[in-house]
């Protein structure tokens, strides 16, 4: 599971900011025991934590970060380019010319192991010419040890590039000496470990590759209704359906089953009728954008939801293609310890403040499960809880303080400005118009 992660200079992200999934004192009612302890303390995860903020202030790119991070962790090896010196397809901040010469830095910390867990942190810096720093760390008596320790610029004299302290990192010298040679400065130590069938990084890796799946508004709903209809067809797929059919009846959309063509791959969704009648209707002609935007995103839900070990599913703008309610449901599922037994956590982009309720009973989310992104005047992305805002008492109407701007994160706009502004321009171009000169009029032979 996710315990945190850490960004810096990603797109619109320029100073180092942390995301934390790890429960707070002032959590009440959603934080789920891991049986591990820090610092002689227990520590508790988060099922969902939700990102709010004005639009461009950065949510998303939070969320892209994370994904870029497991894209590099697949991908560094085989999908970069393979010259030694060819750049490395990083994006940093833009709107200052010295960002591109400071490293982009990305880092998860992680809980891992079915009975004993085991908690990880493993992360890298990257220039636009090679991975500048990656280190992997682990922490099985809850000391840490330094599985590998990398640093470009690392003199020979205080043991090169690479360093492997302690025997926390399994394997014979020659096999170490084999992943080195093979590591070119623009791929990732962890990615080519993986490649090798290194046992300790191939579990680090396959987390990357079992989590973090970004479900982005509108971009991918076509990709994700093929993917959603292949595992309802495949060996799982009788299971999958039964779930599949209970989420979309629970929606209230009036759906009671689905077909699917075995020939031509066709979705049918089968609806109530008059009486007892049930009718199918084509899937994409003649079901809704909603319908359609919640099938999709059940796809990827279900999957994080039974993956062994829980999953991490990334929905940016969770709000604008579900309905607030149902956008509420869906927090609520990831909360329910019977619904989510295996622990899958959800991390959410919105503008929903209905999220956030006028009432304890209403809102589906503790206090520390509330992340506030703004952007500064230069153009760069914060990120903050919202108990850092303000110490949130948890009876206040924390939907209207986020409206009134007691937390930040909205538009700072007066009420009618935007209408006010554009009317001062609509005169003003009506005043140039009607201080020009009439055009003379032409005449032709």
């Amino acid at each position: 599971m996710l315990l945190s992660f850490r960004v810096a200079n990603h797109r619109s992200i320029r100073d180092e900011q942390e995301l934390s999934l790890v429960a707070t004192e002032f959590n009440e009612r959603t934080a789920r025991e891991t049986g591990t302890r820090s610092d002689g303390k227990p520590v508790s995860v988060l099922p969902a934590v939700g990102i709010f903020g004005a639009n461009a202030s950065g949510k998303s790119n939070i969320l892209d970060a994370m994904y870029f991070m497991r894209r590099a962790v697949l991908e560094s090896l085989a999908d970069w380019d393979r010259e030694p010196d060819a750049p490395v397809p990083r994006e940093p901040f833009a709107l200052a010319h010295e960002a591109s010469d400071d490293t982009s830095l990305f880092e998860v910390e992680l809980l891992l192991g079915r009975n004993e867990k085991v908690r990880y942190t493993y992360g890298f810096e990257l220039s636009d010419d090679r991975v500048e720093s990656e280190w992997l760390h682990a922490y099985p008596t809850g000391r840490r040890q330094v599985w590998f320790d990398r640093e470009a610029d690392r003199p020979e004299a205080d043991g090169g590039e690479f360093r492997f302290p302690g025997t926390g990192l399994s394997g014979r010298k020659d096999l170490k000496d084999l992943l080195v040679s093979t590591t070119r400065p623009n791929a990732l130590f962890l990615t080519v470990g993986a490649a090798l069938n290194h046992p300790q990084l191939s579990a680090i890796h396959r987390w990357f590759r079992d989590n973090l799946w970004l479900v982005t508004t509108g971009k991918d709903v076509v990709e994700r209704t093929a993917w959603t209809r292949e595992r309802l067809t495949g060996s799982q797929g009788a299971e999958m359906r039964e779930r599949l059919v209970t989420m979309l009846a629970s929606a209230d959309i009036g759906v009671t089953g689905v077909e699917i063509d075995p020939e031509t791959g066709n979705i049918q969704l089968l609806h109530r009728g008059e009486g007892d009648s049930v009718r199918p209707l084509d899937f994409w002609s003649q079901e809704s954008l909603g319908t359609h935007a919640w099938f999709a995103f059940l796809g990827p839900l279900l999957t994080m939801l039974n993956r062994k070990g829980g999953g991490v599913l990334l929905a940016d703008e969770l709000d604008s293609s579900l309905h607030p309610v149902l956008a509420a449901e869906v927090v609520r599922l990831f909360q329910d310890q019977d619904a989510n037994p295996q622990l899958a956590q959800l991390v959410f982009t919105t503008h929903d403040a209905t999220l956030l309720g006028p009432s304890v009973t209403e809102r589906p989310l503790d206090r520390d499960q509330v992340w506030i992104a703004v952007k500064e005047g230069s153009g760069e992305s914060s990120l903050y809880p919202l108990l850092a805002a303000r110490k949130a008492r948890n009876d206040e109407n924390m939907e209207r303080r986020y409206l009134h701007g007691h937390y930040g994160g909205v538009p700072r706009l007066a009420t009618g400005e935007v209408a006010r502004q554009l009317a001062v321009l609509e005169r003003r171009l009506a005043q140039q118009t009607a201080s020009e000169p009439e055009p003379k009029a032409t005449t032709t032979a």
